[in-house]
């Protein structure tokens, strides 16, 4: 695998011209409105998971339209808090998997709250085995194998308009235990979960920091020709048989555009990019950061592809994270 994006030199400086919708704000305000119309209804289930150094909840909230959405809370076992939170989105078709698959932020001192991704955890590319408990009830109209096209014809109807809306009450969700330290409550993601933390940094006004890696879900306009590496591949798959519709799609994708949202974030954010990676093409994730609203800092991994920093970005967020949500005296 070779470098085969823009050089990093440009990269720094690349600032495409994203399309948003006149009414983007207008779009993300009603779809929250009515999906807290319904209760939050968030349940904490205390569960044993044979491990001794954290405590485990089994979490179920409403997402959009009220649907049940399940998720893992765990604290270091004897935390009396409240603690700082880490609220964790998975990579494409990754689920929420079993308790014992989360150690490293409870083990770091915090409270850590992994959503499931209403659909996904079924087995896939990166999904690591993860498996998920949470259907989607919504249907769609045709589709391309894979999340990334269902309900595509139409902003209102699309998957990810749900899933963000989930990614946002998951945040209500975890604060609402009372280990949570709201003040203190970090977004953090990578692939899909970076695309999902950028939308929530753009959602959620009061977010400490966020963490994103190597994120999926930005410049669709440019990823969907660059690379045809799935999930990008899906949305070039659906164009390549119905014929004609780009601009429909392209302007369902407007509204979720990473790269929008990023514009909208204010937390300081910590990202990643790998100039290797040709599922998330580096040009794609250097726009989201170059437009990114707040400060931010990035990591930069020249030989790797998709798994991006891994184990080596897992350390520098515990150090970022470290000197940014330091306990209160």
């Amino acid at each position: 695998m070779a470098h085969f994006d823009l050089p990093l030199d440009q990269l720094r400086a690349y600032r495409p011209e994203i399309p948003v919708p006149d009414d983007f704000d207008a779009f993300w305000e009603k779809t929250l409105s009515e999906t807290r119309a319904h209760d939050l209804r968030a349940t904490f289930e205390p569960v044993e998971t044979g491990l001794t150094g954290a405590t485990t909840w089994d979490v179920t909230f409403a997402g959009f339209a009220g649907h049940p959405i399940k998720a893992w809370f765990s604290v270091p076992a004897g935390a009396e808090g409240p603690l700082p939170l880490i609220v964790q989105y998975q990579g494409y078709n990754g689920g929420r998997g079993l308790p014992h698959c989360w150690p490293l932020w409870p083990l770091a001192g915090y409270a850590h709250f992994v959503m499931d991704i209403r659909g996904q955890g079924g087995g896939s590319q990166g999904a690591g085995g993860n498996v998920g408990d949470t259907p989607d009830p919504v249907g769609s109209g045709p589709a391309h194998a894979g999340m990334t096209t269902r309900g595509i014809e139409a902003p209102e109807t699309y998957y990810y308009r749900r899933v963000f809306t989930d990614a946002v009450r998951a945040v209500e969700a975890a604060r609402s235990h009372p280990l949570a330290d709201e003040s203190r409550t970090v977004a953090l993601g990578a692939s899909q979960g970076g695309g999902i933390t950028l939308a929530v940094a753009g959602l959620v006004e009061d977010l400490a920091a966020i963490c994103v890696d190597v994120p999926f879900l930005c410049h669709f306009s440019r990823a969907i020709t660059l690379t045809d590496a799935r999930p990008y591949g899906e949305i070039s798959g659906y164009l390549r048989t119905h014929r004609g519709r780009e601009e429909q799609v392209l302007r369902t994708l407007s509204y979720v555009d990473g790269v929008a949202f990023a514009a909208r974030g204010r937390a300081p954010a910590l990202f990643s990019a790998a100039l290797m990676d040709q599922v998330c093409p580096p040009s794609t994730v250097f726009a989201a950061h170059n437009a990114y609203g707040g400060a931010k800092d990035i990591e930069v991994y020249p030989f790797n592809g998709h798994e991006g920093g891994a184990m080596f970005q897992q350390r520098a967020q515990l150090d970022w994270l470290r000197e940014r949500l330091a306990p209160r005296e």
